[in-house]
């Protein structure tokens, strides 16, 4: 199948031995691409996966972990050729990944995105409230995670306001403006985890009407878990305060742009087509089996730009099943648990309440 069927196929559509076939040819291709443009990424891999054989199995696809998009400049076109470069967050003292995209990883980055969050949100572009303040895209050629992250979203929202001003307190006023011109029919809500439940839902009045809304949000959970929000409590007190109902949280990170698992209605995150997850025993790193927990590697058939196509990261998840999943998508269904003890901070939200509150 080529890459761009693989996109408009529908999403959640392919069942598991052929989509990892699939995978498993654009995987190798992108392993041999990047060797052959990236000079870093062939250098580790002499160190980190010294065979050299061509992946039978997604599970011998050679991977990066992610720090090493930290202390090393990976990148596979020429200068001239760099459209926009993304950075992680970080706290003060952090270094950060940094992600070079030319204008065609850009451009897949952007369609595999919208074919994802069209299988919740529609063909139609929304009234769209961030939960942002409007200062945060400033530099449109250098974007921090979180403003990737509100950028790449923009896109399925029209009548774009911004739910914050810039001492991040809630405009009152305008949201009730907006809720009064939009609220009657569908509209979208986006922001980073920690940062919806601190500055939104915690800071409007009871009783407020949002139950029209469709809530898409991510990352921050590590300061909800300090004071005891999981998943559940997290909707039921959006549900109880303001009739909202249709919340969807997805996983995903700056070295994977576009690459996103969103949640469905049963709960659990889900691969889409072009991406998939494994879990690896982070003493052998052998495949773990579904319902046992493990570190999660990440894999995409989207960047051409990075050798970003095969990432071990710093989390923890399990997967729960293959293609039987309650809310009727097709492929692997998980759970993220949190971080690697020791691993670095670095949910988009977690890093702004840290900067705040410090």
């Amino acid at each position: 199948m080529r890459f761009d069927d693989l996109l408009s196929a529908p999403q959640y559509s392919i069942p598991r031995r052929e989509k990892e076939q699939i995978l498993l040819e654009h995987l190798n291709s992108l392993t041999r691409h990047h060797r052959q443009h990236c000079s870093g990424y062939e250098r580790l891999l002499r160190v980190l996966h010294p065979a050299g054989a061509e992946a039978q199995s997604l599970a011998d696809l050679p991977y990066l972990p992610v720090g090493l998009f930290k202390s090393h400049r990976l990148i596979s076109i020429a200068e001239e050729e760099v459209f926009k470069t993304l950075t992680s967050s970080g706290t003060t003292g952090q270094q950060v990944s940094r992600i070079y995209l030319d204008r065609t990883t850009a451009q897949r980055q952007t369609t595999a995105l919208a074919r994802i969050m069209t299988h919740v949100l529609g063909p139609e572009r929304l009234p769209m409230i961030l939960v942002e303040s409007a200062s945060l895209l400033k530099d449109r050629k250098v974007f921090s995670a979180r403003g990737a992250g509100v950028l790449g979203m923009m896109n399925f929202g029209r009548n774009h306001w911004y739910a914050l001003n810039d001492d991040m307190e809630l405009d009152q006023p305008g949201l009730k403006k907006f809720l009064d011109t939009y609220g009657g029919r569908p509209f979208l809500i986006f922001g980073f985890t920690f940062m919806v439940w601190q500055y939104l839902l915690e800071r409007v009045a009871k009783g407020l009407d949002l139950s029209r809304g469709i809530l898409i949000h991510s990352g921050g959970w590590k300061k909800l878990h300090q004071i005891s929000v999981g998943n559940a409590d997290f909707r039921r007190c959006f549900r109880e305060k303001t009739g909202l109902q249709k919340i969807y949280n997805f996983y995903g990170m700056v070295e994977q742009v576009g690459s996103v698992y969103l949640e469905g209605g049963d709960g659990y995150l889900y691969a889409p087509n072009f991406a998939d997850i494994l879990i690896r025993d982070p003493l052998t790193w052998e495949v773990l089996p579904p319902g046992k927990p493990g570190v999660i590697q990440v894999l995409s058939a989207l960047p051409l730009s990075y050798p970003g196509h095969s990432i071990l990261t710093e989390d923890l998840g399990v997967v729960h099943g293959v293609d039987d999943g309650q809310c009727g998508r097709l492929g692997k269904y998980f759970s993220v648990l949190g971080r690697v003890p020791l691993a670095e901070l670095r949910g988009c939200s977690d890093v702004h309440a840290t900067q705040v509150t410090s």
